[in-house]
Order: C-alpha cells, then structure tokens, then sequence
C-alpha cells in the first residue's frame, strides 16, 4: 500500500524550505498554527511569521497590507474560517486588487470528524470560487500539495489552496509534476469519466479498479485546479467517454460538479451524476465513518458510474 503522508505538514516544511531563499516571504496564521503547521516557519523565521489571533479578518487585510509593499504572502487557517469568516476582506483586500496572497487552509470538508458541523468546510469551494481572479487548487496527496504550493509561490496573484485534516496515501510518483490549470489523468478509460479533487481522488481510484472487473473502463481525472477549470479535459472526457461523474468532498452546489456540469452545459452535453454533499449540514463523527454516511465513498462512485452508463446509450 502506498504511505499516508500528512499534507499540512508537508506545507509547513515546504514553507520552511521556500523561506530559506526568500527573504520576502512571510506567513500569518490565526491561531492555529499547530494545527496548520505554520508554526514550523514561526519557529525557524520569528520575525516573518504574525500570528493573528483569533482574528481571520484581520489576518487577510493584514496580509493584503504586506502583499502591497512588496511581500510574497501566505495565510493559513481551518477551511471553515477562510473565506467563511473574512469573505468580505477577501472581496476587497485580496480578489478586487489581485494582490499576491496566497491563502493555503486546511481541515476542508467532513473529514474534519468529531468537531462537527460548525467546523466543517463544506461550502468554501463555492465561496472561492465565486471571487474573480482567485485561483482554487485542491490537491489530492502530500506531493501535490507542495507542488501546489510552490507553484502559488512563483505565480503572481492570489490563491485558495485547500487541504484535509487526515493523513492520506501518496497517489503520484516522485517525479510527478504539478501543472497549474491542466486536469491530471490518473487512469485511461473509455466507458465513463470520474472527475475528482482532493481526498476523493483516492476513492475514484478505488472504485475504478473495482469496476474493471466488471468490464467497466473509467478514466479518471484529477481535477485539483478547481478555478480555472480544464475545460478541454472536460470536453475531450465528454467527447470520448460519454459520460461523467464528479466526486468532492462538498456540497453539491457550487464546487466540482457546477463547475463540469456548466463546461458540459456550453460545449458538449452527456449524462452526468455528481458525488456529493446533499443539501444538508453534517454530523460529527469519525471521518470514515462520515464519509460513508454521506455518500463519499468509492461504492458510492461505483453506483454513479452504473446509474450514468445506461443514460448515455439513451442520449
């Protein structure tokens, strides 16, 4: 089995790494910074590092502020608060003037567990991405994270990074490379195309190999740039597989699968099933355990792809 390796942690070394060659880089958190590992950049560059506060407003306008005078500029909270708490400084600190800050969140979606439904990030994908000329990634494993990170790092313009809470199992190779906007075929497949972000990659993954001995060929995207989408990896799945299923660990409404299901609306129509939070807050619980509760597993996937196949022979 391939190694479970933490992506907050990975961030927080990859920050240390990055600080070390550049002077100009600063990060902020909000109190938080043992669990969203900032705390390994304050301990190493004291005078770079702010911790806020409980204060995530003040936290972005105060990284706007060092981002207009010249600072590459990183933020970290829970995906809860950010951009659920500082939506409007967001809006008009960071989006409006396209200041070069990166907010990198983590403990997004369920998987959050028993801390329950005030600290589940299950509508941040939709906040983000509402905001114009802000980036959203949403890596599926460590390596990709830091690949993610490095790459808002050398980009100019403000990024959403979000990351989960639990360990998850590396799903690239060592020489994998992360490439900003461009969808990541994670397996060929000719009967059906599973798209998914984050910690939902993995069940994809799963339930795909599980459909292949049912003579049940999926592809298998990993769409972890969320905004802006790949919209000619849409298209050419919709083209050459005829249908599409979406996996997110989100609500329905206004992340992975409204973002496909617009692509496949204005160019190439196919019968679609999305993966999904239903209209509904959640439970606290383990993260398994949610997961299974709410449809995010891999037999969740593997019935989508058989509800959506014999949709698209009727198309």
């Amino acid at each position: 089995m391939a190694p479970e390796v933490s992506m907050r942690e990975s961030y927080g070394q990859t920050l240390v790494e990055m600080g070390k060659s550049n002077p100009d880089l600063v990060v902020l958190d909000a109190d938080l910074s043992r669990s969203t590992m900032t705390h390994l950049f304050g301990r190493e560059f004291p005078d770079r590092f702010f911790d806020c506060g409980i204060a995530e407003e003040n936290m972005i306008g105060i990284a706007a502020g060092l981002a207009a005078s010249g600072k590459l500029t990183f933020a970290s909270t829970f995906a809860v608060f950010a951009p659920g708490r500082c939506f409007d400084q967001l809006r008009m600190a960071v989006a409006q003037p396209q200041l070069n800050v990166k907010i990198v969140t983590t403990h997004g979606g369920v998987t959050v567990g028993e801390d329950g439904a005030s600290h589940q990030a299950i509508e941040d994908l939709a906040l983000a991405g509402s905001l114009p000329g802000l980036t959203v990634i949403v890596p599926a494993d460590a390596l990709e994270a830091v690949q993610a990170v490095k790459t808002a790092a050398s980009t100019a313009g403000p990024f959403l990074i979000r990351l989960c809470r639990p360990k998850t199992a590396l799903l690239h190779e060592a020489n994998y490379q992360f490439k900003l906007g461009q969808a990541d075929t994670m397996r060929p497949g000719t009967d059906v195309t599973i798209i998914a972000i984050g910690l939902m990659v993995a069940e994809a993954l799963q339930a795909a190999r599980n459909l292949e001995s049912a003579g049940i060929s999926c592809r298998v995207l990993n769409m972890s740039t969320l905004k802006p989408i790949d919209e000619a990896a849409i298209i050419q799945a919709a083209k050459e597989t005829g249908a599409i299923v979406t996996a997110e660990e989100h609500l329905a409404h206004g992340g992975l699968g409204s973002a496909v299901a617009r692509v496949l609306g204005q160019h190439h129509p196919v019968p679609m099933e999305l993966i999904a939070i239903d209209d509904t807050y959640c439970q606290s619980g383990k993260p398994a355990e949610l997961l299974e509760m709410y449809g995010l597993t891999a037999k969740d996937i593997e019935r989508a792809v058989r509800a959506v196949i014999p949709r698209k022979h009727r198309a």
